[in-house]
């Protein structure tokens, strides 16, 4: 099932310079920009000139998946593993920290010579030692946590317009757009090209994830639009959803036109330095999409283990290597790039992933290409259950069980559905009952799938706090773990960190509301008063041990305890 050379092994050419003709990399990634969001899959609304001219430049990945949700595509996407392997569960509560022991893409590809840069959204870890940095990439601009408006966003942050973002280690206040902002950063990584040094940007956008910010302007532009299903191609499954919010929708649409844009500005940049036909540019989207709206008839949407949670758009334009206009048919996945970018940036042979090199499809030269069974699932909890909301994908058929996603309260029972994805692609007729056989096989082959990738257990990832890497750290409800952990005012969660060295430590606890009394313990040290007055934000010593500690903080509001909003750690260094 997996390829089992070490990783180690790829070390004996990475201390070679590059090769002269080494290929740039550009990887765009869009948040929650689903299947059917785009015009040339058949959306007649969406403007994406850009996009919809990349595509027909490129080789079209017909039939690629990605995960249900945002993070465990993103781990996928930058290791070659399916998500469990690298700690990876869901997209909060902790369940989103990749572990540091996990090799990744942009680490291999500095360790050969090229520069790194992250442009947008990590979603895999906002602390030391697991923020992008840390993992890869020399640099960074970048958005905390899950998104910007999402409980790891700054204090004083909250909005997709001026936000508050971090680059190369520092925190601050953007001016603009966030996804005019974040291909800027891109664009001047681009434009400080060394002919001696290729580089591989990750533009990983965080619209058009909700909230729905954008221009209004250039959201009515589309409120004057049917936005309806009266309004799309009576093609496939009904739209997925109890309600159709057409405001939502416009706005996500305006954001994809921006995104367009963007990327346009993008591959001007790669023309005006010529370094189009020597770039691997790579456009993928993360999950299927977030709000309801025409899918491309795909089944269902984000959050599920059907077509329309895990198919996404997925194209490759290589204009040195690669002929424009051809049509991968087999099955490929997230799981699958990093192996091919390694392979075409010469960088290392693909080694210790699940996935493999598509280069051979994407030339088009594959004598032979193995049959194989891809597996996607995802369900809300700290460990994956066997069996709960997945999805088995082989050649021809496909086994979906997809009772179980998202948060489900006591017992669930198991549904499984089997479809002809060839003749069926829109899964509208379950041929479980008459195919058991079938059934049984891809059930087999699932069970010892779910063994393989789980066996090194979900043992909580921790932030590394006092470290000289970071310091001061700031831990979020984004990070936080525990039964009554949750995103609600009233949650109450904590978090599993490591101090890096004893001593005294400046510790301060925010809230979002004002407070008037506070607890905190980190191991087995403890603090708690009183505030008078009331305030939003409070600071005090501690003196912590060195070592793993569990951290708990809480505050009280009228008469109410509740966890805090944020908490952060100085260690205080005495000259």
């Amino acid at each position: 099932m997996r390829f089992f050379i070490a990783w180690g092994f790829w070390t004996i050419s990475l201390a070679s310079a590059v090769a002269a003709d080494t290929p740039n990399v550009l990887l765009v990634m869009t948040d929650d920009q689903g299947f059917g969001d785009l015009g040339c899959h058949g959306n007649p609304v969406v403007q994406t000139p850009n996009l919809d001219a990349f595509a027909k430049e490129s080789v079209w990945l017909k039939n690629f998946s990605v995960s249900p949700v945002c993070s465990p595509t993103r781990s996928s996407l930058l290791t070659g593993k399916y998500n469990y392997r690298t700690g990876v569960v869901d997209t909060y509560l902790g369940r989103s920290l990749m572990r540091p022991d996990v090799r990744t893409l942009p680490e291999v590809l500095a360790a050969s010579g090229y520069r790194t840069g992250l442009f947008g959204k990590w979603h895999l870890g906002d602390n030391y030692p697991l923020r992008p940095e840390d993992r890869g990439f020399q640099r960074t601009l970048w958005c905390q946590g899950g998104g910007i408006a999402q409980p790891s966003d700054p204090p004083e942050g909250g909005s997709y317009f001026d936000p508050i973002l971090r680059k190369d280690g520092q925190e601050f206040r953007a001016k603009g757009y966030c996804t005019d902002v974040f291909t800027d950063g891109a664009i001047d990584f681009i434009q400080k090209a060394d002919a001696t040094k290729p580089f591989f940007a990750y533009v990983a956008f965080n619209a058009p994830h909700g909230p729905y910010q954008v221009d209004t302007k250039l959201a009515a532009t589309y409120a004057k639009r049917d936005l309806t299903p009266m309004g799309f191609p009576k093609i496939g499954q009904p739209w997925a959803g109890p309600k159709v919010a057409v405001d939502e929708i416009a706005k996500a649409y305006a954001m994809i036109e921006n995104i367009d844009a963007n990327f346009g500005r993008m591959m001007k940049a790669l023309a005006d330095r010529n370094l189009a036909d020597n770039t691997l540019v790579i456009f993928l989207t993360d999950n299927g999409p977030g709000g309801i709206r025409f899918n491309s008839g795909l089944r269902n949407r984000k959050g599920t283990v059907y077509e329309g949670g895990i198919r996404v758009p997925c194209y490759v334009r290589w204009p040195k290597m690669l002929t424009a206009g051809r049509i991968v048919a087999e099955h490929t996945a997230h799981i699958d790039l990093t192996p091919t970018i390694l392979e075409a940036t010469r960088a290392a042979t693909p080694t210790d992933v699940d996935g493999r090199s598509l280069l051979p499809l994407l030339r088009g030269d594959a004598k032979v290409w193995p049959e194989r069974t891809l597996y996607f699932q995802w369900h809300r909890g700290d460990e994956p259950e066997k069996f709960r909301a997945f999805a088995a994908k082989g050649p021809k058929y496909k086994l979906v069980q997809a009772i179980g996603a998202g948060d489900v309260i006591g017992k669930w029972q198991p549904k499984y559905e089997l479809f002809d994805l060839p003749n069926d692609p829109f899964e509208q007729h379950d041929l479980a009952t008459t195919m058991p056989a079938e059934v049984e096989k891809l059930k087999a082959g699932y069970g010892r799938w779910f063994a393989d990738v789980t066996q090194l257990g979900f043992r909580p990832a921790r932030m590394i706090l006092g470290h000289e890497k970071e310091n001061p750290s700031r831990l979020s409800r984004q990070d936080w773990r525990g039964p009554n952990a949750g995103w609600k005012p009233e949650s109450q969660g904590q978090w599993h960190a490591t101090i890096a060295v004893a001593g005294e430590y400046r510790v301060t606890i925010r809230s979002k509301s004002p407070f008037a009394g506070y607890q905190i313990a980190c191991g087995e040290a403890k603090v708690a008063g009183a505030i008078v007055g009331k305030a939003n934000i409070t600071t005090f010593t501690m003196q912590l041990t060195a070592g793993d500690a569990i951290i708990e903080a809480t505050v009280d509001r009228n008469d109410v305890t509740r966890g805090a909003d944020y908490v952060e750690f100085e260690r205080i260094i005495k000259p």
